[in-house]
């Protein structure tokens, strides 16, 4: 991927750096393939990023692009914080007004967000910048806006506006400009993250989904500061994407946490542009519908784990299943409560098999259940059944974490609550002394 970035980026001719790893494709298996390209490798899309003066120092890429050929169906999950930047908010308007969009342009460097007035007059100019940039207009061909990086801080409206021009003219459906696109938007990130698989809806008919994001630190994604893009070139109703992206945010990214702070800038648009041909999927209960519903979900969660990977200081990705539940819901909740609890993430750091702290965080989750029948097990190893501590060998579940944290690999947890049909996963990281170096001299 690097070198197909490097040799785009010469024929491209535009600035900037892209000097940082890509982080693992985390996508489960199943009757879908990986495959390469990331946003690009839907069919009618292109990309790029560059660098646009916008970062407060150094010259990694911070701008990019997403562009659909044809207008695309979109959809938006947005944070739901009472602070909602500027960008998340024209989203929403534009999502209410137009069932389609042109493309996405996402600047890393200024969050836009408690900017107020002055602010929304920038998301708005850069919606405009780069539908004139590719020859339309906000009515005919309108555009969504996503920002990332300092909160309290504008945009550099003119510079962002300025380089439009020459990042659409270097938009490419190559591998490598997606992968500029999916640095262009990083910032603490110490790693891109992209990902794209193909799924058979029916017998002959195959698509194709891709997609990026950014995420590192305040990552804690409360949605119906991390930032996802995600394509598609099924041809699908409004009624059924929509509806898709919500659920598929539910079981992924809204199932991760970093550090229990959720950002003012959390989004993820998804971008169907229908290339693929065929009948347009309009009933969400067809089989169509739920072979893309299914793909999608996957994509988010393989996204949503590198963003759980690539946690601020993390030297391991946590990977907690919870099931006997009375629903997925209580059992996401069961889940996503052991891998945000700080006193269980910091044992995770400290190789230390602590599994009253994963006990007592399941409990606190407000799941209603029975103490007599939880089981917990840390990899291979039980550690309680039937509510009843067991012995175990320590050292051995000690060095289970020390050699993923060795790895930079993922400890897994799994807590049983009952006899129930729900079954739900999360994603967290452990937390280091890393973290707190790095978030103490954020903007210094």
């Amino acid at each position: 991927m690097a070198s197909a970035a490097s040799s785009e980026q010469a024929s491209a001719g535009l600035p900037g750096s892209f000097d940082i790893p890509a982080a693992p494709i985390l996508i489960p298996e199943g009757p879908w393939k990986v495959i390469e390209g990331g946003v690009t490798a839907p069919a009618g899309f292109k990309a790029q990023g560059m660098y646009a003066g916008l970062r407060a120092k150094g010259d990694k890429a911070d701008l990019a692009l997403v562009v659909s050929d044809t207008p695309a169906v979109a959809a938006g999950a947005f944070t739901l914080n009472v602070m909602a930047a500027a960008p998340v908010t024209l989203c929403r308007e534009v999502l209410a007004a137009h069932e389609t969009v042109r493309g996405v342009v996402i600047n890393a460097g200024q969050a836009n967000a408690a900017t107020g007035a002055a602010g929304d007059r920038d998301a708005r100019a850069a919606t405009a910048a780069a539908a004139a940039a590719l020859g339309g207009d906000e009515a005919s061909d309108p555009f969504l806006v996503m920002s990332t990086g300092v909160i309290g801080r504008r945009v550099d409206a003119d510079a962002l506006s300025a380089a439009l021009p020459a990042l659409a003219a270097g938009l490419g459906a190559g591998a490598g400009h997606a992968l500029r696109a999916a640095v262009a938007i990083t910032t603490t990130d110490l790693a891109s993250k992209s990902a794209a698989l193909e799924v058979e809806l029916a017998p002959g008919r195959t698509v194709r989904l891709g997609g990026m994001c950014k995420g590192s630190g305040m990552i804690h994604p409360n949605m119906a500061t991390m930032l996802g893009v995600v394509t598609c070139d099924a041809p699908v109703a409004a009624a059924v994407w929509r509806p898709a992206l919500a659920a598929a945010c539910a079981a992924s990214f809204n199932q991760i946490t970093v550090d229990g702070d959720t950002s003012t800038n959390d989004t993820v648009l998804g971008l169907a542009n229908g290339a693929a041909g065929g009948a347009a999927i309009g009933d969400p209960n067809s089989p169509e519908a739920r072979a893309l519903g299914a793909a999608l979900t996957v994509l988010l969660q393989g996204l949503a784990k590198s963003i759980a990977w690539d946690g601020e200081g993390a030297t391991m990705l946590l990977e907690c299943t919870a099931r006997g539940a009375r629903s997925d819901a209580d059992a996401r909740r069961v889940a996503r409560s052991v891998v945000g609890s700080s006193l269980v993430k910091s044992a995770m750091f400290g190789h230390d098999p602590n599994w009253g702290r994963i006990a007592a965080a399941a409990g606190y989750s407000g799941v209603d259940y029975r103490q007599e029948e939880v089981r917990i097990s840390l990899g291979n190893t039980e550690l309680m059944r039937g509510g009843q501590p067991l012995d175990f060998d320590a050292a051995a579940a000690s060095a289970y974490m020390k050699a993923a944290a060795a790895a930079h690999g993922t400890v897994t947890i799994e807590v049983s609550i009952g006899d129930g049909p729900g079954v739900g996963q999360a994603w967290g990281c452990d937390l280091s002394y890393d973290y707190v170096k790095i978030n103490a001299e954020y903007t210094t």
